[in-house]
């Protein structure tokens, strides 16, 4: 047979190759398509996707047949060529089963890849096959071309696979370059099959019959044809991607509302226009309390009867103008079957759809907590927390409203202030939480007196309560209740197993006699009792103008007071301390005074109640201390005599933070020894015995003495001799006042002298102003004396010319 050579035609193999580049590109779109497909759908998808694929494949090849150009004409047997299609389609269906699968492994791959490479080049083989002219193969280039399918078949594959999703940014232009790689592979392949084949110039019969073709034309109308059918698969892809996506997206918005409609933290229930309930998420039945059978497709009207009586017209009447196309807010409470109250904050919304309410949204939220945490506030807006009792914004408003009540008929009513006397020291020593209990305690006692009196009883602050009494006859009436408030709160209070005493101060003050409005009122209420302890505590008293003409007093003192330590007014004067056997100085006291400059020399009991009111005591008493041992040093530097010198210790600085550490400072400073400084405390900053133990101890072993100051004037124990490192007991002066005239006195004197001795302990009298005063002490075997029988406090130049410098000159004569 003669070996006949063609050609091929430049513009057809470009088509050719087009065609490849497009059917590759449909086959990445197809991909997506079928993996996102389910049944019926997806098997269509496979369908229509295999025959388009298939066709353009099946296209290119023989677009690439009919580009070569052989010297004879060229027949072909329809039959085969038609098989050669179906072999095209099969392939393509295998592609496109394979890569629409969720998952694509190793072995998946490799098996697509050659069943879909057999596929190929059955298609092409079968379509040469269909030439009717004798063709032999180059054995080798065969194979080759074969391996070329394989491997073209498993790029197509992969990238079918990696690009089926075609979602992300780039991906059309990654998918087109993808298409012309495999467009490439594929037409490389069928020109590879093209160059092993070799044409022979002799007949071949026909299966069946053959058909006559004018190849040249016919390959440009194929080549149009797959043009537009690929181009009509490729529009179809991207309509039906459009309208994929828009289902996807109202499917998406679907889930999102029923979402946020199943998952709302509030109730829903939706009703159409015959007033029926068409559904409801989950919170509005856990709200409600009732089931979902209980409500779905029933008449809204079973819920009204869950409505409080009161609500229910007015819900009702909302619920009907909501129809109307009006979008209500409004609150009520509902009564669940089970009896518990829920209160609702509630939103009627109607449903508009072209312009026309087609139902309502009923949306409520339970707002139960949100009330009763308002009426928590509100109530703690007017009360006070620790004791229930109104507090000073609730009183104000009383006195407020009974004050415009009687403006015109101007009836008297009364306002008390009543302060308890000595609770700084429970709350100091104790600590806040017995004070707060001690609190609680006063003010049950309190309402308990006031409560045939109809008054109102209030607490202002800390220790301070007020009384408004508008229910009275005469002014007898208003101090008999305060006498009965007085005896009530002196009754023992147990704390911490043991019993304390207190008493109470009371002030008051008579709308409109005493003030036309509520702060005048309470100030000049407040004025009687500070009055009151100014005197002595544990009483009442009636406010009157020269109670008003003291508070200004007090007030521009305690302005003054706050410069006296800056302007260097206070001083120290020092009161001797004397040993009765041989009249020697043993000690002296350093007393604080205030030399005013307008009101001259001011006595302690004018401006230390101020200092502690104000605060300004732990100052005062740090300047107290600093100077008397700056001056007691001096006085030992000059000769003598060395004897300490005692100081007072007020009850802020003995419970301050380190303490010892604070007094070994000031010593340090001044130079003084320990040994040479002696604190004065009370019984009172010793009632929590932990405490005071620990800071006592540490102060004694510093080497610093403790003086127990005003003994038995308080209502302590006498176990606090035994517990303490106590040195010095100090026997009050109102006990030595009256020891001449009255037995008791003498009694307890002498029995305080005789406690100490057997504990080893000192024992010091002050307030000695006579010598019969003197010789009962001695003769009870008192041997130290402060007073003015032998000195009053003096100004420390005048204790020195009167004491040190005789002792002095004594002491020099002797030894000479």
């Amino acid at each position: 047979m003669e070996h006949v050579h063609g050609s091929y035609d430049s513009l057809l193999v470009l088509f050719s190759y087009i065609i490849a580049v497009m059917a590759s590109y449909t086959a990445l779109d197809l991909a997506g398509r079928v993996s996102t497909s389910k049944g019926t759908t997806r098997l269509r998808w496979l369908t229509f996707g295999a025959a388009s694929m298939g066709m353009g494949i099946w296209s290119m090849h023989f677009v690439g047949m009919l580009a070569l150009n052989l010297p004879i004409v060229v027949e072909y047997d329809l039959v085969i060529v038609l098989l050669s299609v179906f072999a095209a389609i099969g392939a393509a269906f295998i592609a496109l089963f394979v890569v629409g699968r969720s998952e694509l492994t190793g072995t998946q791959l490799l098996i697509g890849g050659i069943l879909l490479a057999i596929g190929i080049s059955v298609m092409h083989y079968v379509g040469m096959a269909a030439m009717l002219v004798p063709i032999t193969y180059n054995p080798l280039i065969f194979i080759l071309s074969v391996l070329i399918a394989f491997g073209a078949s498993i790029a197509a594959l992969w990238l079918s696979f990696y690009f089926r999703k075609g979602d992300r940014k780039g991906e059309f232009y990654k998918k087109l370059g993808s298409g012309a790689i495999m467009g490439a592979a594929i037409s490389g392949m069928h020109y590879t099959g093209m160059t092993a084949a070799n044409f022979h110039n002799s007949g071949k019969s026909a299966l069946f019959y053959g058909v006559t073709l004018d190849h040249k034309w016919l390959a440009y109308i194929i080549a149009g044809g797959i043009f537009f059918t690929l181009g009509l698969s490729l529009f179809g892809i991207y309509i039906a991607k459009r309208l994929a996506r828009k289902d996807s997206e109202m499917e998406q918005n679907e889930k999102w509302y029923k979402s946020l409609y199943e998952n709302s933290q509030d109730g829903i229930v939706s009703v159409d226009l015959q007033r029926n309930v068409i559904s409801h998420n989950p919170i509005a039945l856990q709200i409600t309390g009732f089931s979902s059978k209980e409500v779905m497709n029933q008449p809204i009207s079973t819920l009204k009867d869950i409505i409080v009586s009161e609500d229910q017209e007015r819900v009702y009447q909302m619920f009907q103008r909501c129809f109307d196309g009006e979008t209500l807010n409004h609150e009520t409470s509902i009564i669940r079957h089970d009896g518990m109250r829920v209160e609702l904050s509630v939103a009627n919304v109607p449903v508009v759809v072209d312009g026309s309410v087609v139902g309502i949204y009923i949306i409520f939220k339970d707002i139960t907590q949100e009330k009763q945490a308002k009426l928590r506030i509100n109530h703690l807006a007017f009360h006070d927390e620790l004791t229930g009792l109104p507090n000073r914004r609730m009183f104000n408003q009383a006195i407020a409203e009974a004050i415009s009540a009687n403006s015109s008929t101007k009836e008297p009513f009364a306002v008390m202030v009543l302060d308890i006397d000595r609770f700084k020291m429970i709350n100091d020593s104790l600590g806040h939480t017995v004070g707060d209990q001690f609190l609680q305690e006063v003010s049950k006692r309190i309402q308990k007196a006031a409560m045939e009196s109809r008054a109102m009883l209030a607490r202002i602050g800390g220790d301070e309560f007020t009384l408004l009494c508008s229910h009275y006859g005469e002014l007898a009436e208003i101090e008999q209740l305060a006498q009965e408030i007085i005896i009530a709160i002196q009754a023992p209070y147990r704390l911490k197993e043991s019993d304390f005493y207190v008493s109470a101060s009371i002030g008051i003050s008579i709308f409109p006699r005493h003030g036309q409005d509520a702060a005048q009122l309470l100030r000049n209420a407040d004025t009687a009792m500070y009055e009151v302890k100014k005197k002595g505590k544990n009483d009442y008293l009636l406010f009157s103008n020269e109670l008003d003409e003291q508070l200004l007093e007090k007030i521009e003192l305690e302005s003054d007071l706050r410069k006296a330590i800056e302007r260097g007014e206070l001083l120290l004067h020092y009161q001797p301390q004397i040993r009765t056997e041989d009249h020697a100085m043993i000690g002296i006291e350093a007393l604080v005074r205030w030399e005013h400059p307008t009101k001259g020399l001011l006595s302690p009991g004018l401006f230390i109640p101020i200092a502690e009111e104000t605060g300004l005591i732990y100052e005062m008493g740090t300047w107290v201390l600093r100077e008397a041992c700056q001056q007691m040093r001096r006085w030992h530097d000059e000769g003598g005599p060395l004897i300490p010198i005692s100081v007072n210790l007020s009850s802020q600085q003995f419970h301050q933070p380190k303490l010892a550490e604070y007094i070994m400072a000031i010593l340090e400073q001044t130079g003084l020894k320990p040994e040479f400084l002696e604190l004065e405390i009370t019984e009172s900053m010793m009632m929590d015995a932990s405490i005071s133990s620990s800071i006592l101890n540490q102060l004694n072993e510093y080497g610093i003495r403790i003086s127990l100051d005003d003994f038995g004037t308080g209502y302590s124990s006498l176990s606090y001799l035994k517990m303490f490192p106590i040195h010095k007991v100090k026997i009050d002066r109102s006990f030595i006042r009256d020891i001449t005239e009255n037995n008791n006195d003498r009694a307890i004197v002498s029995t305080i002298i005789a406690m100490a001795q057997h504990l080893n302990m000192e024992v010091i009298a002050e307030g000695i102003e006579t010598k019969d005063q003197l010789d009962i002490l001695t003769d009870n075997s008192c041997q130290k004396i402060q007073g003015y029988y032998f000195s009053k406090p003096l100004p420390a130049l005048d204790v020195e010319q009167a004491f040190f410098v005789p002792e002095r000159k004594e002491a020099s004569s002797s030894t000479k």
